[in-house]
């Protein structure tokens, strides 16, 4: 029997989606789009690079804002109870810099995800991926390390780590993505997915 070890999305899972909450209190639209809009990860950051730097926004400000935002209700409590049967780690493709505030009100559970290259002056220049398709990519090697993953997520580039374990389920995620994969079970509440997470240990 193999050691299991859950592995969860962040954005959309455990706080609201980063980026949308930065666009409502910065008042730029451009900025709601996600992954659910536009699959190429590096082309939509690109995109909201550009977009922070046309408007002069910088680390700073997107912080302030990231500190406003609260984890989404029930979060913690689901998060305090899985932690209690079992080792979990968030594998997000957020960034530190943007994710740290929210992991102190989530308890600091771990967090596999990506960096932002910031310039002295506060400007992003840029970002740097943990590794090529991050999500799958750690799955896999926790499983090359003897562990069994149970996986969540809500999003397009969540399925190739929730496919490729043990157990997976899609959580709050959208109509489409549930409708093109009725083999995988969509949850909408912390208590189901608790429960799945439990009856798949």
């Amino acid at each position: 029997m193999g050691m299991n070890v859950a592995c969860l999305d962040l954005e959309g899972v455990l706080v609201p989606e980063i980026w949308i909450a930065f666009s409502e209190a910065s008042g730029i639209p451009e900025l709601k789009k996600t992954t659910r809009d536009e699959p190429d990860y590096n082309k939509l950051m690109n995109f909201r690079l550009s977009v922070l730097r046309e408007h002069g926004l910088g680390l700073k400000e997107i912080q302030d804002t990231i500190a406003t935002i609260d984890p989404l209700p029930g979060a913690k409590q689901f998060l305090d109870e899985l932690r209690a049967t079992t080792q979990v780690i968030i594998i997000s493709d957020t960034f530190e810099q943007f994710a740290k505030p929210l992991m102190v009100k989530l308890g600091m559970p771990t967090l596999f995800c990506n960096s932002l290259i910031v310039a002295d002056d506060g400007t992003i220049t840029g970002f740097k991926m943990r590794c090529e398709k991050s999500k799958l990519t750690t799955v896999k090697a926790l499983q090359s390390c003897g562990f069994d993953t149970i996986a969540t997520g809500d999003s397009f580039n969540d399925l190739a780590m929730i496919q490729a374990s043990k157990a997976g389920f899609l959580f709050r995620t959208t109509d489409a993505i549930k409708h093109d994969y009725p083999e995988l079970p969509a949850y909408e509440t912390y208590d189901e997915l608790l429960s799945a997470f439990k009856a798949a240990l």
